[in-house]
């Protein structure tokens, strides 16, 4: 089957990132790039995506949108809001890393992570190991980061972590990123990384595209 047109019809149907299914609009600014940072956090944890992404909605449109009013909020309103995304089997202990990682980024880099990546200095497996100093964000929390931060990080991309290499896999698409990342197109590899991370969790997904791409 022709890899370009499995790719096209992957990006007409899933082609958005995790990010904009949350409203974050995404830019090199700090109030979204910490949105983004909290969307990594609940997506890490083993719930649904949608769950964590209804929640991520949630955490904004109650005002928490920046590390800021995060730390100043009380244990107990962010647990609420989590439980209203619908984060309920983890929201007391999510609560505790939202705040602590807060304070954390306020402490060290100023609430900016722009900091963090200047501290990287264009190296993007030490950005991957700062990531993973804040609380509630592990090696898989800092791939997610990275994959959807590419869009706005240069010199992250191409960034194609496990998951979306193994959606790749089941579309037949191969492994190769400057590969993948010359079929994104203009959609850009965070887009079509994250779509590809929705055939690696659900099949439906692959035998949708499949059908399509024939």
């Amino acid at each position: 089957m022709n890899r370009q047109a499995v790719v096209d019809a992957l990006l007409r149907s899933h082609g958005r990132t995790y990010a904009a299914d949350a409203g974050i609009r995404l830019r090199d600014t700090p109030q979204p790039l910490y949105q983004l940072l909290v969307l990594t956090l609940l997506l890490s944890a083993p719930i649904r995506a949608a769950v964590a992404v209804a929640t991520a909605r949630a955490l904004g449109e109650a005002g928490l949108r920046d590390p800021r009013r995060m730390a100043g909020a009380t244990w107990q309103r962010r647990v609420d809001i989590l439980g209203r995304g619908g984060y309920r089997r983890y929201d007391e202990s999510t609560a505790t890393r939202l705040g602590d990682g807060a304070e954390l980024l306020l402490r060290r880099w100023h609430g900016d992570l722009r900091r963090m990546r200047a501290e990287a200095d264009g190296d993007v497996m030490v950005l991957r190991h700062l990531l993973q100093d804040v609380p509630g964000i592990g090696p898989v929390g800092a791939d997610i980061f990275l994959r959807e931060a590419q869009a706005v990080w240069p010199e992250v991309a191409p960034y194609f972590d496990t998951k979306a290499l193994r959606g790749a896999e089941r579309l037949g698409l191969g492994p190769d990123t400057a590969t993948l990342a010359r079929l994104a197109g203009d959609a850009g590899p965070a887009t079509l990384a994250a779509a590809l991370v929705r055939a690696a969790l659900d099949g439906s997904v692959v035998e949708e595209v499949g059908s399509s791409a024939s």
